[in-house]
Order: structure tokens, then sequence, then C-alpha cells
């Protein structure tokens, strides 16, 4: 399935019905570890956005997080690899094996699933479609859910499989793109809402194959601001950004006031800026509406500069030097 029938086709993944192989205790389970690099700790991500008091700890490295033995043996450690051959993530695995952790897996297949498989650990395997990790965010929300036994959230978002629409926002993504032609998309929102900046600047990076960046309020009102504070001898350095501001009735009044501010201070300094409202009806649907639309941008971005959007040469090629 190629990039443009992925995120047409996205909502679908919402039908998805996670199974558990095996037994899996959640009696006692205080927090949960969720391991995972890339696309596959993008679901936890947007969990801890949904929902702050899930407790989830996210971790994007080798080993296991440094917290306290006793956090540690209330917690279930979720190791997700949507290959099930990150390195990063088997070797968070085996240590928490070899630790005797509450532990479970999430994958496609690969070597996770073996040694699951091998250490009787219980598992969640996922339907492998060919997509890329960050296209399969359905997918891993819906299975890491399962394996949280969150049957109320899992009950509310499958309802996007109807209330999603993707295609409603191809039109403005494409209109979007050709506005940051020959710019570079810096992303702002709330830190509330971190989780949705962060993967709309992984989806400039992956799909639309540039440079983006983000950061949140109010603490870029404390310094980044201040590096775009165009003067006519570093005029050159700002020329190329362009700014999405994305706007959340939900967030603290102040926190919409400095938005309102900053939207002002930049405009005055000749810098583009524009203003995306997250909408919704409901949270979930709040949330990935906004993805859509940075899906249908990225990818339109990339068409415009004659790039293929789906692959990502770069991290294959890097994983073949580091072998």
């Amino acid at each position: 399935m190629n990039m443009y029938e992925t995120i047409k086709n996205f909502a679908q993944q919402f039908k998805y019905e996670p199974e558990i192989s095996g037994q899996l205790q959640l009696g006692g389970i205080k927090t949960f570890i969720a391991v995972g690099m890339g696309g596959s700790h993008l679901a936890a991500d947007i969990l801890n956005n949904y929902d702050p008091t899930f407790n989830i700890v996210i971790h994007k490295n080798y080993g296991l997080p440094a917290l306290p033995n006793d956090v540690l043996r209330s917690s279930l450690v979720i190791a997700n690899s949507y290959s099930g051959n990150t390195e990063e993530v088997l070797d968070a695995f085996n240590l928490a094996l070899e630790r005797k952790l509450n532990t479970t897996a999430i994958s496609v297949g690969g070597k996770l699933i073996e040694l699951a498989r091998e250490h009787k650990v219980p598992f969640i395997q996922m339907p492998d479609t060919g997509i890329q990790p960050r296209s399969a965010l359905g997918f891993h929300i819906k299975a890491l859910l399962k394996a949280m036994g969150k049957a109320r959230e899992l009950s509310e978002i499958t309802q996007l499989a109807d209330l999603l629409k993707p295609k409603d926002f191809e039109a403005q993504g494409k209109e979007l793109a050709e506005r940051i032609k020959d710019r570079v998309p810096i992303i702002y929102a709330s830190e509330a809402n971190q989780a949705i900046v962060y993967n709309w600047k992984i989806k400039f990076n992956e799909t639309g194959k540039i440079p983006a960046f983000y950061n949140v309020f109010s603490e870029l009102n404390h310094n980044e601001m201040i590096g775009f504070d165009v003067k006519d001898s570093s005029r050159h350095l700002s020329r190329n950004f362009m700014f999405f501001l994305l706007t959340d009735k939900d967030d603290h009044p102040q926190i919409q006031k400095r938005m309102k501010i900053l939207k002002d201070l930049y405009e005055n300094r000749g810098l583009p800026i524009q203003v995306l409202e997250l909408a919704g009806k409901n949270k979930f649907h709040k949330i990935f509406s906004s993805l859509v639309l940075a899906d249908w941008i990225a990818y339109y971005t990339a068409r415009q500069y004659n790039l293929e959007p789906e692959q990502v040469p770069m991290v294959e090629e890097f994983k073949k030097l580091i072998k």
C-alpha cells in the first residue's frame, strides 16, 4: 500500500481488535513502562496526551528507565517494536526478563515475538500490512490500550473507524504544503499537546523528507522566541521558517493568551504563522484529526520536492552501518 492509500484508509485501523496471546496479569500494576523507538512509541505519547493519569513512562533508549526497584516491580514493561527487531527494544526486553519484571510485547513479528513465545511472555501480534511504523498508529494505540486493560478507552477509540474521515482533510493539507514550499516548519502548541506537535514534526521528517522542529508553551516564551526577534543583521537566519500554531480551547486561559500575543509579535516581525484549531467530536477525534491533516501536509510536501514519501532510506542505510 502506498503512502497516499495509507493516509486515505487510516481510519480503518481502528476496526482492529487486538488479542493477547498468553496470560497478562495487571493486578497491582501502578505504572506502565512503554519501551519503543520511532513510530513505536508514538501511541504511548498520544495516550499520555489523552489522559496523563494513565501513568505511562516512555523509554526511548537501551536498557530500562532509572526508576526505584519498587516502582519497577509494580510496573508493566511494554516492549513495542513494529518490526520486532529494534535493538534498543530487544535490549530492554531481555533486561526485563533477566530482572523478572512483569513484561509484555507488541509487534507484527520478528525477534521480539520469537523471544516472547520462547519465554512464555504474553504478547500482542499486530497485523502486518506492510505500512511504515509511523503510519500504523491506529494499530499501535489499540494494542497498547488492550495491554493496559483500558476497555472503555478501547471502545471509544474504535468509534474513529466511522468518525474520522481522512479525505476531508486532504485539500487543506495540500494547500498548506504549498504554503510551506521552501520553508522549514516549526510547530507550536501547549505542553499538554506536546505529543501532537512532536508527531507533526516526525511526519515532516519521515514523510515530507524535510527538517522540522517543535516547541511548547509557555516554555518557548522564555527562550526560543527571542531567537526570532528579527533584526537587520540576523534577518537572513529567520526568513526560511514558517510557524504552525495549534490552538486548543481546552488549554489554560493564560496559554491561549500567550499564543495570541506571540502570533502578533511574530507577524509584526514578518514571520509567517498559520493558526490551526484542534477540534473534534471527542478527544481522540480531536487528536487524530490533527494528525491526519499533518499526514496530508507532509505527503504533499514530499511530492512538491519530487521525493518519495513512504520509504526512509537514510534509516535503512544507518541500520546497515551500525550492525
